[in-house]
């Protein structure tokens, strides 16, 4: 299969590839790469698209919302993760539909804390709204395409640069096993979770 996996450079995302390239054709693009995309920019999603034509499927390890207080006094600091993680997969996956052929596979990243913590109401709302969208939209998919998005929670390697215990996290390979089982599987309209597998 030839595969697209955008976010390909970052922690998931290279080991995404990399589980990947062992069996398929494996297309990388970043901000910074060889083939580019900006998720948050539906110009750039139509661009990468018409750069790498047709493709089995499309994975997406691109996006991420930081922390914000509730009481932040800018609307823009506050929402800034609203338009890559949530519209920016959406755009992502209405683009897809055209690109991705008959019987291949959409998958998105979402995620969650466990118990909230200061700071996370916006994850919160993003990360269920895009895991909503997964699970109705999955309904729609023509010529038997498949969506999905995948919750990866903490990943060691994460934890670690941020100078955290690696070991209360996953690491990035076995994260990158729900990809590719949504990649390969037959799932549809689902979340998938180390904690799922």
């Amino acid at each position: 299969m030839k595969i697209m996996v955008i976010g390909a450079t970052g922690t998931i995302g290279s080991a995404v590839a990399e589980a990947l390239g062992d069996r398929h054709e494996v297309v990388p693009v970043s901000r910074l790469g060889a083939v580019r995309a900006d998720i948050s920019s539906a110009t750039s999603l139509d661009n990468v698209f018409r750069e790498v034509g047709e493709v089995d499927a499309v994975v997406s390890c691109a996006a991420n919302t930081g922390m914000a207080p509730l009481d932040v006094q800018e609307d823009g600091e506050f929402w800034g993760g609203l338009d890559a993680k949530l519209v920016g997969q959406v755009n992502l996956v209405r683009r897809a539909l055209r690109h991705v052929r008959g019987g291949g596979s959409i998958t998105l990243t979402s995620g969650r804390f466990v118990e909230p913590v200061p700071g996370s109401s916006l994850g919160f709302l993003v990360n269920a709204g895009l895991e909503a969208f997964v699970r109705s939209a999955a309904v729609e998919m023509p010529r038997g395409l498949r969506l999905n998005t995948v919750s990866p929670g903490w990943v060691s390697e994460s934890l670690a640069a941020m100078g955290l215990d690696p070991a209360t996290g996953t690491p990035a390979a076995r994260v990158a096993d729900c990809y590719v089982e949504a990649v390969e599987g037959l799932s549809n309209g689902e979340t998938l979770s180390v904690e799922t597998r």
